[in-house]
């Protein structure tokens, strides 16, 4: 089973968004091993919304839109690593909650449970200022902790276009390859991402897992 591991610089990044375009182009499954906040609906019905994909289901569904540590803490659950088992599929695309170092209790972070799963790490990075100090730190954390990396994605919002630029420093500074820079969808639609074709580039490494 080929997998990759979707983690962010922030939280509101665009992992969610890049995940359903991944899904759609890679014709994975989709896995979000802890849902924090319930009531808005879960990133797993917004993915398999936009890209069709078949959604596994969380291992923890936490009421609260906080970091699944203090949400479990709320919900009087306590997660552990051994909670976490991978789906069987052929593709699957797992969707961490918000950055690399977000606690999943008071000992393992999402760095841990990458570990775990023994994942290749895919890092979601805004365009805009900023990302570079952001996406750099986070890449380190990631290398330091022995997680493979196969890239970065950079996601536009609608302030903060593709910047070339910030691009070239990342994969300077970083050490990495940008796999991808995706657009700002003002209508985020299934055809939109459709649409929007797979690079390259971004479909060797997916080959190469």
């Amino acid at each position: 089973m080929k997998h990759v591991f979707i983690t962010g610089t922030d939280t509101g990044i665009g992992k969610t968004i890049t995940s359903a375009w991944l899904c759609q182009h890679w014709q994975a499954d989709y896995w979000k091993p802890v849902q924090s906040g319930l009531e808005e609906g879960t990133d797993s019905e917004l993915v398999s919304g936009l890209s069709g994909a078949r959604a596994h289901p969380e291992t923890w569904r936490l009421t609260q839109p906080l970091s699944p540590h203090q949400s479990a803490d709320l919900d009087g659950v306590k997660i552990q690593l051994n909670d976490f088992t991978l789906p069987q599929a052929e593709r699957l695309v797992v969707e961490g909650a918000g950055g690399c170092l977000v606690p999943l209790n008071w000992r393992d972070t999402m760095l841990d449970l990458m570990k775990h799963l023994r994942s290749c790490a895919l890092l979601v990075a805004r365009s805009g200022l900023g990302t570079i100090n952001h996406t750099c730190l986070s890449l380190q954390a990631l290398k330091a902790a022995g997680v493979p990396i196969l890239g970065v994605i950079m996601a536009a919002d609608r302030l903060n276009p593709p910047n070339p630029a910030n691009r070239e420093a990342i994969e300077h500074f970083g050490e990495v390859p940008v796999l991808a820079e995706l657009p700002y969808f003002e209508h985020l639609t299934a055809q939109a991402l459709s649409e929007f074709t797979m690079p390259d580039r971004l479909k060797r490494a997916l080959d190469s897992l």
